[in-house]
């Protein structure tokens, strides 16, 4: 919980784009938390928000079981901002008409600003502005009490407010990226609207959990970190590090799966430079065993989730006294993983998330988990960790395991352990690692026929990823130059025994997601 006086409260229906809200919200410097459309009345007065946003979903207003909100919301006094499916609700809810829209609006659709009034404060009247709609229902009639602000041509209403109370609704997605003026938008609605200080900064963060941790934990309870090396779990361990100090110790297991010099620079780096207790635990035969002959990627995901927990639990009983464990688990694998706050659609399991097992010997810290992966950064700045960690590139808790597809043997990993540090060893090279949100090598289950030194070959196939993103939600494919892949390319084939082709990944998500698996 942050600091701040004010915060934002975000009712999540379910929508894919609930996390950009909060980004947007957070990128203004003013706080924010997702929780779920059945809080009650009650909860919410207690919460004590600034505002409160109704998130966009899949359903439809009369469908049955819908997600749904007490009428009581909209009159509390609170700004209320819905979007999409919120603005629907809104209207269903104070007794407007909501129809099937006679033509599905989806993508990019020019809105007319028809009073520029709060919400479109600085646009002009009768100005069109680009607006992206994702939508099949939409509100015909808005309720006794309310105008009309926006509309298009298929959708009168558009956007609307009632007259006497800051309440307000947007048929488009002003969050995301392909609304331009979207940002101008929810800034009014903080900023005008509810009055909101943007005074929400990483620095506030960290004091507030670093309390939080110290409140929780008490003072004789140990815990232990899950690291992996990567931003995430270090910035988590940093964190929980400031709060209790060395009753925390870092457990880093080797589980094979890692990238080439991982396991050195990790102990480089904590022991070195941060000065924290650290575990190495080399368990690579263990993680191999328990993957033999596995090829679905889930059951992998599960299989190397529990084995991690068995590790933690052997050294948590060499330690002593341990309470907790500490994961550095980010709100995007929790929106992916699980349907945790509306009924969205679970995409993949993350193993901090749905892979854990289900009788966990340990409390969880999560104290990361409603960030985005640049707040995270941002913290392990404040916190003082190098930038050369800061600004390493994602890495999956499954390590290389959900980069090999099909079995995970330790000759294939071998394989693209070199190939994945020969690519990234060359976009350092080419200065291009920092444009980059991620990039790596993928090992599939197919061999191809080529030539060497005259002689037919039917060898391994590599996969080449690098794409540009935010937060993970969203990504596209970085446009590597030819001279550059060439050179890899060549490079991989030349060096790393049995592969005899490499392609490049060129796929955005969505569709596609980030890793293969």
């Amino acid at each position: 919980m942050s600091a701040a006086a004010d915060r934002v409260l975000i009712l999540d229906f379910g929508s894919q784009y609930t996390q950009l809200i909060a980004r947007r919200v957070r990128e203004e410097r003013v706080y924010c938390e997702i929780h779920p459309p059945t809080r009650d009345l009650a909860w919410i007065r207690n919460w004590k928000p600034s505002a409160v946003i109704l998130s966009g979903g899949p359903c439809s207003v009369y469908g049955e079981g819908v997600p749904s909100a007490d009428p009581g919301l909209l009159h509390l006094g609170v700004p209320v901002l819905g979007i999409c499916y919120g603005m629907q609700l809104i209207a269903h809810l104070e007794g407007g008409d909501v129809r099937r829209a006679a033509r599905r609006e989806y993508g990019r659709a020019e809105i007319e600003i028809l009073d520029p009034d709060i919400l479109f404060s600085g646009f002009g009247r009768g100005e069109k502005v680009a607006a992206w709609m994702s939508h099949g229902d939409q509100v015909e009639v808005p309720p006794k009490g309310y105008r009309v602000m926006a509309s298009t041509p298929t959708a009168p209403v558009a956007a609307f407010r009632a007259e006497h109370r800051p309440v307000f609704g947007v048929q488009f997605h002003p969050e995301v990226a392909h609304t331009p003026r979207g940002a101008e938008m929810l800034c009014n609605f903080l900023f005008e609207a509810a009055g909101c200080a943007p005074t929400w900064t990483t620095g506030s963060f960290i004091d507030s959990q670093v309390a939080a941790i110290r409140e929780r934990v008490g003072s004789k309870d140990r815990a232990i970190c899950a690291l992996s090396g990567g931003v995430d779990s270090s910035v988590a361990a940093a964190l929980v590090h400031g709060a209790i100090g060395d009753r925390l110790t870092a457990v880093f297991v080797d589980t094979g799966l890692l990238r080439k010099g991982e396991r050195e620079s990790v102990e480089r780096t904590f022991r070195s430079h941060l000065g924290m207790t650290l575990r190495v635990v080399d368990a690579s035969e263990r993680f191999l065993e328990r993957l033999r002959g596995v090829t679905d990627p889930e059951e992998k995901r599960r299989r190397i989730g529990h084995t991690f927990i068995d590790v933690f639990e052997e050294e948590a009983r060499a330690i002593g006294g341990v309470r907790f464990l500490v994961q550095g688990t980010l709100y995007p694998d929790v929106i992916e993983s699980v349907a945790q706050f509306g009924p969205a659609e679970t995409i993949k399991t993350h193993h901090n998330v749905g892979g854990l097992r289900p009788d966990l010997p340990f409390e969880l810290i999560e104290p990361l988990r409603e960030l985005f992966k640049d707040e995270v950064r941002q913290v392990g700045r404040d916190l003082g960790l190098p930038e050369e960690l800061i600004g390493r590139h994602p890495f999956p808790g499954p390590g290389l395991a959900v980069r090999i597809l099909g079995e995970v043997t330790r000759e294939r990993l071998d394989a693209l352990r070199e190939a994945d540090a020969i690519f990234i060893e060359e976009i350092r090279a080419a200065g291009l690692y920092d444009e980059i949100w991620q990039a790596f090598a993928v090992l599939l289950p197919v061999h191809s026929v080529g030539v060497m030194g005259d002689q037919r070959t039917y060898q391994q196939v590599v996969a080449l990823r690098a794409v540009t993103s935010l937060d993970g939600k969203t990504a596209d494919w970085f446009p590597l130059p030819p001279e550059v892949l060439a050179r890899i390319s060549n490079r991989i084939i030349n060096d790393v025994r049995g592969v005899n082709r490499v392609t490049y990944d060129v796929s955005s998500k969505p569709p596609a997601t980030i890793e293969w698996e």
